[in-house]
């Protein structure tokens, strides 16, 4: 996942390398970008909050993340498709 914090809006918008291009309208300050990140995973994806964690990447653009449950389809959910 690539993430761009301080975006207008909330959106996955594409690709960016060989990750997903997350744009969050929350700033990167205590962790208001990463709350926001795996809101709006968890929404897409229609799993609780709970089930979703940042692996690596924390602090970085640059996140991997684990969904515990995640649907057959995650993928197409996240882009919208």
């Amino acid at each position: 996942m690539h993430v761009q914090p301080g975006a207008k809006h909330t959106e996955v918008v594409g690709e960016h390398a060989d990750a997903l291009k997350v744009r969050l309208a929350a700033a990167a300050v205590d962790g208001r970008a990463n709350a926001a990140l795996i809101d709006l995973i968890a929404q897409r994806l229609d799993v609780p909050r709970s089930a979703v964690t940042i692996r690596s990447g924390e602090k970085s653009r640059r996140k991997l993340l684990l969904v515990n449950g995640a649907p057959a389809d995650a993928v197409l959910r996240l882009r919208g498709e």
